[in-house]
């Protein structure tokens, strides 16, 4: 094989621009989808082809949709840099076979990827990806892609040029009536992380009363004062800052995509994802009267499976990532699925992360409880009780994977933290059900060389102690 295999992560390929991630690579990875779209007969419906803004997406997007031409698949190529589930809904009006997307995401600035989703606007399912990289590997081993010259395809009409976003927005404005946002008087400060999301809260909320401050709102491929655009606490000291300073009612950051959203209190506090997606489940439920499933991986929180027994609606667990969670929600027709890394997808719209409509949603909690953050979490603590949540992310070498796969494999601890240990769960990673319905969880990253260590508990004392338990498991305490 002339380069490294390609392989598919959490949710889709990334790599090291200009090690692993080249213009020959991506249209290996072009080809591969190409050849799985003509073996099952989707190749007749085209393909929507979008990106972000980070180093030279524009340029990997055109190279994409030079390979599809090239095999005679039609290409809707977006016009301008968008957020993935405004790409993601493309694929619907154009009754396309799926999308590609170059995009990593939160990742590092120095990564680019490639995601692929299906005809349903989801992501693609295990088995689907597994069939593509197939594909992609015999690509590879031959050396062999089929393109065609980018003007020679938009002449031949093989490559269309198209604007997502008219369609999103007709779809935000039949999920959600912005008029009482845009008359609340909220004053929103908003962190779009340099990436796709940038401009679309004021597009949307402007008008009325609300205000909208922006900060990190241009495009920046290096993202700069952040190690990586994900919207954690970490990553969003400005916003942090901002808000008190200016009087802010509440903070939504979206990371590079703007599939994922980050919520900030009034007090310039980060609510962290597992609250959010409580507090998601909460407004669905109780606000806007949904019934039906949830559906959660499992790095989500218990709090889910609380609102559920209150509300008489059942909750399905799956591995981490929308792979896994797309399917479940059409298999079971949830109302939300949702997963730690505060991704989102809502009923009535995709099976796919949206941080946009999350954060519309959040906001929409806000003024129809008229409560500020702080508020909603302490009234969802009063129906579900407090709990308390935090990871630690641990970077290696790729060679010491192995060893300390092995180490946490042979670990049957019957006790963490003195908490007794009553199911260890290995679906994705090393999952300990703790008495009291607490957890902890060891997996490895399907997207970078990161082995992750999460807990959730009620006992606010125990959580470092629960974490640095899960570290020593791996030998990794030192």
């Amino acid at each position: 094989m002339p380069t490294k295999p390609i392989l598919f992560g959490t949710d889709g390929w990334r790599a090291g621009i200009a090690e692993e991630y080249t213009f020959e690579n991506v249209r290996y990875c072009a080809q591969g989808t190409a050849d799985h779209l003509i073996a099952t007969g989707e190749a007749a419906q085209g393909m929507v082809v979008g990106y972000d803004t980070r180093f030279r997406s524009e340029d990997f997007a055109r190279a994409v949709a030079e390979v599809l031409a090239g095999n005679g698949i039609v290409t809707y190529l977006s016009k301008h840099f968008a957020p993935t589930p405004v790409l993601s809904y493309a694929i619907l009006p154009h009754k396309a076979g799926g999308g590609i997307w170059i995009t990593a995401s939160h990742n590092p600035p120095t990564d680019n990827g490639f995601k692929l989703r299906s005809s349903y606007a989801g992501a693609a399912a295990p088995e689907t990806l597994t069939a593509v990289e197939k594909r992609i590997h015999v690509a590879q081993d031959s050396g062999q892609v089929r393109r065609l010259d980018y003007d020679l395809a938009v002449k031949q009409g093989l490559i269309q040029l198209i604007d997502p976003d008219e369609p999103y927005l007709e779809q935000i404005h039949r999920l959600l009536d912005l008029k009482p946002l845009q008359d609340a008087g909220l004053k929103v400060a908003v962190d779009p992380m340099w990436g796709a999301g940038q401009g679309w809260f004021p597009r949307l909320l402007g008008g009325g009363a609300t205000q909208v401050h922006q900060i990190h709102a241009d495009r920046q491929p290096l993202f700069p004062g952040m190690h990586r655009p994900e919207p954690i606490a970490d990553n969003l000291q400005d916003l942090l800052r901002i808000i008190p300073e200016i009087g802010a009612d509440a903070g939504v950051a979206n990371d590079g995509d703007a599939d994922r959203v980050g919520f900030v209190s009034e007090k310039g506090v980060f609510v962290n994802q597992l609250e959010v997606y409580a507090l998601l489940a909460f407004y669905l439920l109780e606000c806007r009267g949904q019934r039906g499933p949830l559906v959660r991986t499992i790095s989500t929180t218990a709090m889910a499976n609380k609102l559920a027994q209150r509300y008489g609606v059942a909750v399905h667990e799956t591995g981490v990532g929308f792979k896994y969670v797309a399917p479940k929600m059409i298999e079971v027709d949830a109302i939300m699925g949702g997963e730690e890394s505060g991704g989102f997808a809502f009923a009535g719209h995709l099976p796919e992360r949206d941080g946009i409509l999350a954060g519309l949603y959040l906001l929409d909690l806000m003024t129809r409880m008229n409560k500020k953050p702080s508020e909603l979490l302490e009234h969802l603590f009063g129906l579900v009780g407090p709990h308390y949540y935090d990871r630690i992310d641990r970077q290696m070498r790729p060679e010491d994977k192995p060893a300390v796969m092995t180490r946490v494999q042979a670990a049957r601890p019957e006790q963490v933290a003195g908490l007794a240990v009553q199911e260890i769960d290995t679906r994705d990673g090393f999952r300990y059900v703790l008495e009291g319905g607490d957890w902890l969880l060891i997996r490895f990253s399907g997207t970078e060389p990161v082995i992750r260590v999460y807990c959730e508990t009620t006992r606010q004392e125990l959580v470092q102690e629960i974490l640095q338990a899960g570290l020593s498991l791996a030998g990794l305490d030192a």
